[in-house]
Parts: structure tokens; sequence; C-alpha cells
């Protein structure tokens, strides 16, 4: 072994079992029982073994490579479906290669032409900022699958969401059964799924007849989108007795805001934030949300590119989960009506 590479004939002799049989726990297969598994990567790490990905890829005209985008890496919703995505490409022997824009979509679009010179052979945007236009390029040279946006249609283009409309319905309701008429909402921009937030915030508002309470602010879907919108909501009063964020991480800047303004949550103002993070559920925050099933979208997104580059025909172009709510520590009812009760 002194002269040569080993190769995956070697380490097949030296674990005393097949070459397919390496082969496939190299790739991570579950077909593969933990006892060979064990063996296989003992006698790879003893011979100092490296799969050579190049030369696989040209033996079987394929990459066996899935290309991933995320919209950004600090927005803790994006690394949760990535988590469901990458069980399953894993599981189906193929490898991912992953990328993210930072919301600029220039960046974006560049970063995602260098996936393609990979030879990727399918693409999972987890969220984006591109045009139309450039999703459905992308789409015309690889299978591609987008999560949490759902108006793109076109060849070869499915999507992954959860019900937004129901979504912000639930956290709308459970603040009026709580009693909350003066309601503010802090909004997340132009991207599709704070759109809908707020108009369905807007809808329920006008619906309850309290269209004078109606109150907005735009933050961006950041912590620090949030912190700076109810900075600005706090500062312009009469304060809130409940406040509807577009999405967890800004909720918890407005948490931050409201402690600020010496705010006690949920004593003198509820907080509500949509996406169900797991660091929501930390006893710190024990924040109130609308809950996403975040990985689970991310494994059928996956299946679905699965399917698609299977070449399997496909009726609908469009999965829409079910959110829920799920109440923790950071909605009560307004503080005049349990002083009242």
């Amino acid at each position: 072994m002194a002269d040569k590479k080993p190769t995956i004939h070697d380490v097949a002799a030296r674990a005393g079992v097949s070459k397919s049989l390496v082969s496939l726990a190299l790739r991570g297969s579950s077909k593969v029982s933990d006892a060979s598994r064990e063996a296989i990567e003992r006698a790879a790490a003893e011979l100092g073994y490296r799969p050579n990905a190049t030369a696989r890829s040209l033996a079987d005209r394929k990459s066996r490579t899935i290309g991933i985008n995320m919209a950004e890496i600090d927005n803790p919703i994006f690394p949760q479906m990535l988590s469901g995505a990458h069980a399953v490409i894993r599981e189906r022997g193929y490898n991912t290669m992953l990328v993210s824009g930072e919301r600029d979509p220039l960046v974006e679009f560049g970063e995602l032409a260098k996936l393609l010179e990979f030879q990727i052979e399918g693409l999972i945007l987890i969220s984006h900022r591109m045009s139309a236009t450039t999703v459905r390029s992308l789409a015309s040279d690889v299978p591609t699958v987008v999560l949490t946006l759902q108006g793109i249609t076109g060849p070869g283009i499915d999507s992954v969401t959860s019900d937004d409309e129901a979504g912000a319905r639930m956290a709308m309701r459970h603040l009026f059964d709580l009693g909350h008429e003066r309601i503010a909402h802090i909004s997340g921009g132009s991207l599709e799924p704070a759109v809908v937030r707020e108009r369905i915030y807007r809808e329920e508002m006008s619906a309850a007849g309290l269209e004078a309470h109606i109150s907005v602010y735009e933050g961006d879907l950041t912590n620090e989108g949030g912190l700076r919108a109810a900075r600005e909501l706090l500062s312009n009063g009469p304060t809130p007795t409940a406040i509807f964020a577009s999405n967890d991480i800004s909720a918890i800047g407005v948490m931050s805001a409201c402690s600020e303004h010496g705010l006690s949550v949920p004593e003198d103002i509820s907080i509500l934030g949509y996406d169900g993070i797991s660091i929501g559920e930390l006893h710190a925050i024990n924040l109130t949300t609308i809950s996403q099933p975040l990985t689970a979208m991310g494994e059928l997104a996956a299946e679905r590119l699965f399917d698609r580059m299977a070449g399997k025909r496909l009726q609908g172009r469009s999965i829409v989960l079910e959110p829920e709510l799920m109440v923790r520590g950071t909605t009560a009812a307004p503080k005049a009506q349990r002083q009242r009760n």
C-alpha cells in the first residue's frame, strides 16, 4: 500500500465485504447494517482510503449532488428545513452542496451559477430573493423545488410551503380570544410570507371592527428589524396590548424593545411570533408562536425533487402544509381585563 493509493476493492477485502456494500456504506445508505458499516469505516481509516468523487461521477455520468440555497444562514428556520432535506438526500446516497446569497439577489444568482458548474442534479431553494424569471431560468437547467415561496410556477419547478393565511388567522384569533383589541403588527417587508401575514392581520382587524387600532410598523424578518420597528412603535404611543410579529426572530427583537421600555411580557404586553423555531422553546424566551412543520417541509422538498429527477409525472406543483398554534408564556389576557376579573 506504500506505493499506491488504496482502492474501494482494498477496503472491501480488508472489511470482508463486497465492493457494492462498501459503496453503499460510504454514501450513507441505511441499507447497510451497523456492524458492516463499522467494519467498512474501520478498514477505510486503517488504509487511508478516500472516495474519489470525480472518478465516480465520470463512471456514473452523474454528480450525485444536490445543490441547496439558503436565503440567509442566521435565520434558524432555514437550518431546520435544511436538516430535513439533508436527511433524505443522504438516505438516497447523494451529496449536498450548500450556498447562501445572504439576502442579495445578485450574490445569490452568482452562487447558484457556481453550483450549476458542478453539474448538480437537482436544486432546492430554501427561500430566495431572485426574480421569478431568474428562478425559471435556473429550473430550465436543473429540476428545482422552492421552499416557503409559492408564487413561482413553471416547467421543472415545485414548491413546498405552509399555509401562511391559516397561520396568520390562528395568530389573530388567539389574541382576540384572549380579549385583545389594540393589536399592532411588526411586518417583515416584501417577501411573500411576510406580505401574506400583514394582509391577514389587516383583514382580521377590519373584520372585528377594529380598523381604528390597525397599526403596522415595518421590520425585515431579523432580530434587529423587530427591535427597530418595536422601538418606533412604542415611542409613538399609545402602547398596544399585544404585538403580532411577522416571524420569531423579529419577535425576539420586539421583546427586547419592550424590556427597554419597562414593559413586562406578558403582564403588560403580549407578544406572538411566527415560525416555531426551536430557540423559541427556551425557558428564557418561551415564545407563543405559529409553528411551521420545518423539518417535514425540508423532507418533502427533497422527496419531491427526487421524484422529478426520476422523471415521474407530477400532478400538483405545490404542497401546502398546515401550521399550528403553540401557546407558551408570552401571551395572556390584557392587563386591564385581568384586573377587572
